[in-house]
């Protein structure tokens, strides 16, 4: 098959490539699109490395080629979202419902093996790592069965792709985390793709005051699109102030940094009230920390928490987002504003860099 590989930071490779399986507990499935997140360009950039060489790419769809002993849950032909998280399903996390924490996938994914602790894809003699056991930047994929979604056809599959990570993700943490409910006010720091579902699942839970914050004019507007209600550009307005004015001076009842900077994490703790929850989603390198106010911990009560892939169960809500989208009740197709062969690559990951692309897609079928 064809994959773009990544030898060390900034160098792809787009090649052929052979792909083994699939084994005992694992499906092959031919990949109609994927995303292209933030969480890849890290690695490209090596801001957040993984052992190389690699195929990168973690938010996918397709159908079902072929199934290996022992799958009990599909069948070929089957549609499926992949989840970069493959749940072992025995760990503390997995048994008491978080499957989203799972020790194991985690540990496998910054091995950038598979969970039998192998990998499937060559070059020659050399082996190829996986990106959080998917690598979805190849034509094709073999995937844990329980990190393939099945979802009702129907459905497109091109935009079921940006499900496997950023839809989630965001909606996630909205629903699944901070429980955010009807008439209640937001803050969200970054309109990107994450920013934009969070946004939209405030709308979706009918949030009555939205604001986005970003420094980019054109996700601004996006943000308006999914469901904003106010407006914050972080290079023309203070934006604490403009926080503080459009709480009407008592901060806000939720606030989501889906940036990942200490700057955003600390401007989302100082705008929310007394009693309020803040919700960090965005990834930061790991050598980076993130200090707030001590004193405003105690006297305000506020909540500080995490988001990782939208405290999501995903054979759960794979599909219910899935429903959502097909019924109308929340945009995918809006979010892709350009789509890329995987010839190009380089260019998809070179304009969200640049922020000229708000979630770039690569077609394969």
């Amino acid at each position: 098959m064809k994959a773009a590989v990544l030898y060390e930071p900034r160098k792809i490779v787009v090649e052929d490539l052979e792909l083994q399986g699939p084994g005992p507990g694992e499906v092959l499935v031919k990949l109609a699109a994927s995303g292209v997140c933030h969480s890849d360009l890290s690695r490209v950039t090596g801001d957040r490395p993984l052992p190389m060489p690699i195929v990168l790419g973690h938010e996918g769809a397709g159908v079902v080629e072929k199934v290996g002993p022992g799958v009990g849950s599909l069948k070929k032909g089957d549609h499926v979202v992949l989840s970069w998280i493959a749940p072992c399903g025995k760990c503390r996390y997995c048994v008491s419902g978080r499957p989203n924490l799972c020790v194991t996938a985690v540990a496998n994914g910054a091995k950038g093996v598979m969970p039998d602790g192998t990998t499937r894809l060559r070059k020659g003699d050399l082996e190829i790592h996986h990106m959080y056991g998917l690598s979805t930047f190849g034509e094709f994929s073999v995937v844990a069965e329980q990190a393939a979604i099945k979802i009702r056809e129907g459905i497109n599959l091109r935009s079921a792709a940006l499900i496997g990570c950023a839809v989630m993700t965001g909606i996630g943490a909205v629903i699944n985390t901070a429980k955010v409910v009807p008439g209640t006010t937001v803050a969200v720091f970054g309109a990107g793709g994450v920013g934009i579902n969070v946004i939209q699942g405030c709308a979706l839970v009918n949030a009555s005051k939205i604001v986005a914050v970003d420094i980019l004019d054109e996700k601004l507007e996006f943000a308006q699109k999914f469901g904003a209600t106010d407006l914050i550009n972080a290079k023309e307005q203070n934006v604490a102030e403009a926080l503080m004015n459009l709480s009407g001076g008592d901060g806000f009842d939720y606030a989501f940094d889906a940036v990942g900077s200490p700057q955003t994490s600390l401007q989302a703790f100082e705008a929310t009230r007394k009693a309020g929850t803040v919700v960090v989603i965005g990834m930061f390198p790991p050598q980076v920390q993130v200090s707030v106010p001590g004193v405003a911990i105690p006297f305000g009560e506020k909540i500080l928490t995490g988001s990782f892939y939208g405290s999501c169960i995903p054979s759960r809500d794979f599909p219910k987002i899935a429903d959502l989208y097909a019924s109308g009740k929340i945009k995918i197709d809006e979010m892709i504003t350009r789509t890329f062969s995987i010839e190009q690559i380089s260019e998809a990951l070179d304009e969200l860099e640049e922020g000229r692309t708000l979630r770039p897609l690569i077609i394969y079928q």
